[in-house]
């Protein structure tokens, strides 16, 4: 027998802006989602000596969310990607086309492309350390663009 838990709740949300890029070096226009984070947990029982509490999960989703909402996201390992100026704001090209916005309004993250494949296998490191819990073999994150349209990532411990 095995157990799964399952975090799927309405306020694990971020809205932001981005451009999915492609491997001939082409992208999508500038476009924003409001992305859902789900949360599965493999565990060894469901017995009472088992139990984990959900609510450091949970605020450890929440707080990813509440960082991320409302920026635009930004690849900083993307091959397509120069950076020309970042101070007050953020002056790049990607895929040959320049873009400048206020610095507040940009996260650049640490992965090679905004794709929900990418943001799934960010997300999952990211929230590593609060899922890695006593009785927990693994988890698996999901990052969904819309319903039925998303990616997951998943780590065994």
């Amino acid at each position: 027998m095995s157990h799964r838990l399952v975090l799927a709740r309405a306020e694990h949300k971020f809205a932001v802006a981005h451009m999915t890029v492609f491997p001939d070096g082409s992208k999508e226009r500038l476009h924003g989602h409001n992305y859902t984070v789900e949360v599965a947990l493999d565990v060894d029982g469901v017995d009472l000596a088992s139990m984990l509490p959900f609510q450091p999960i949970k605020e450890a989703v929440a707080a990813l969310c509440a960082t991320w909402k409302e920026h635009v996201l930004v690849a900083e390992r993307c091959p397509y990607l120069a950076i020309l100026r970042d101070d007050t704001e953020l002056e790049l090209t990607l895929c040959g086309e320049r873009y400048v916005f206020p610095r507040g309004d940009v996260l650049l993250l640490p992965i090679d492309n905004i794709s929900v494949e990418a943001l799934a296998a960010h997300v999952a490191e990211l929230l590593r350390p609060a899922l890695t819990l006593p009785h927990v073999r693994g988890f698996e994150v999901g990052i969904y663009e819309n319903p039925g349209q998303g990616a997951t990532c998943t780590v065994t411990l």
